[in-house]
């Protein structure tokens, strides 16, 4: 048998919450499996919010605290309460193992006694360092209310949710989102370094001179320039690719799956993408457009999604176009280097895209990569 045919190794963290969580029956609607795991999920996430409430100085984001619309969140955060136990109640009498739709009521109703909407005293006594809890709870919610349902409405591929690695792939959308303060600073330190030394001031005026959707067009071609050459460089210089294989050590693809990156890999690619952002000197309305429409386009090329937008694929990336670049097909390595913008490929000589196919099997031949979130930190360092 050769490795491909092997199943694929499931991380440890897999394994710890089907045994914990799962059982033998079924999953269809109506089986109590889909209120259950929706009542879990958001119980952990009222608890999360709950905490932070209490505890803002060392579980939000400073720079994000005057943005937020404090009632409404309240009030989300009160609803998540009582739909997780109300769900967690329905999955109790569908289901014939009732640890799942438990879980979620407990986790509900820890929450309402820890405060609920109402928790926190409203002071906040600011903290050197803190963890971007709201950040990892806020983005976690939204992607997975716009992305789960997609899916499975429109899947390219039939597959769980819950399917090899997703757990090592929340891990990695964690970290990122956790360390969103530590990362942010590295992230901007070298743009902000190289425009502490030079500015072509003149030319930055006439940039914010143009229209926001003008500036905001230029920026995704900017950065997708940025990117295409931090991207096939990572693809061809062995010790990069080292980190970027673990991107790439991914054999099924969803909304959650672009989130695996190594950190060396994500701090050197968002890095240097801002150096030119920051050298051109679009106006912050424009660049935050541009974080916008990236924060949700990443997530949709490596959605399991499939749809009919043969009209969109020769300007803007899709799923399909991206899926390949994913694919451990042989002549589709080291293709489709673009986030953005496919015509980009056209011009440097790696577009591929077979007519209205999608790729058969996706990863890295061989699976050099460890299944598990610290085995794929640690593995580029100790590659040969």
């Amino acid at each position: 048998m050769s490795p491909r045919d092997a199943p694929q190794p499931r991380p440890r963290l897999d394994v710890w919450l089907e045994r914990a969580l799962g059982d033998a029956e079924p999953g269809h609607v109506g089986s109590g499996w889909i209120s259950g795991t929706a009542s879990v999920f958001l119980g952990l996430l009222a608890l999360g919010g709950v905490l932070v409430l209490w505890l803002p100085g060392w579980l939000s984001t400073e720079r994000f605290r005057p943005l937020y619309p404090m009632p409404a969140i309240r009030a989300t955060l009160e609803g998540a309460l009582v739909v997780a136990f109300l769900l967690g109640v329905v999955s109790v009498v569908l289901r014939r193992r009732k640890v799942l739709g438990l879980t979620g009521v407990a986790l509900s109703v820890l929450a309402a006694l820890l405060g609920g909407g109402s928790a926190g005293s409203g002071v906040t006594h600011d903290r050197p360092l803190t963890l971007g809890a709201d950040w990892f709870l806020l983005n976690l919610f939204l992607l997975a209310m716009l992305f789960v349902p997609l899916e499975r409405a429109f899947p390219q591929r039939s597959q769980s949710p819950f399917r090899p690695g997703w757990s090592t792939d929340l891990v990695h959308f964690g970290v990122s989102h956790l360390l969103v303060q530590v990362l942010s600073f590295l992230i901007l330190w070298p743009a902000t370094r190289l425009a502490g030394l030079w500015q072509p001031t003149g030319f930055q005026a006439l940039v914010r001179a143009q229209p926001l959707w003008l500036q905001v067009v230029a920026c995704v071609l900017v950065a997708d320039l940025a990117q295409y050459a931090v991207h096939r460089t990572f693809h061809r210089v062995p010790w990069l690719w080292r980190f970027h294989a673990v991107h790439h050590s991914s054999e099924s693809l969803d909304w959650l799956a672009g989130s695996r990156l190594h950190l060396v890999d994500a701090l050197a690619t968002r890095s240097l993408v801002l150096v030119p952002l920051f050298l051109v000197g679009f106006a912050e309305r424009a660049l935050e457009s541009y974080l916008v429409f990236v924060s949700f386009h990443a997530v949709f090329i490596h959605a399991n999604v499939r749809f009919p937008l043969r009209l969109v694929e020769p300007l803007l990336v899709t799923p399909r176009f991206h899926h390949w670049h994913h694919s451990a097909a042989p002549e589709a390595r080291d293709r489709n280097f673009a986030v953005h913008l496919p015509w980009l490929d056209r011009i440097f000589g790696s577009w591929y895209l077979p007519r209205a196919a999608w790729p058969a099997e996706l990863g890295i031949e061989g699976r050099p990569v460890p299944a598990g979130w610290l085995g794929q930190t640690l593995h580029p360092f100790r590659a040969g």
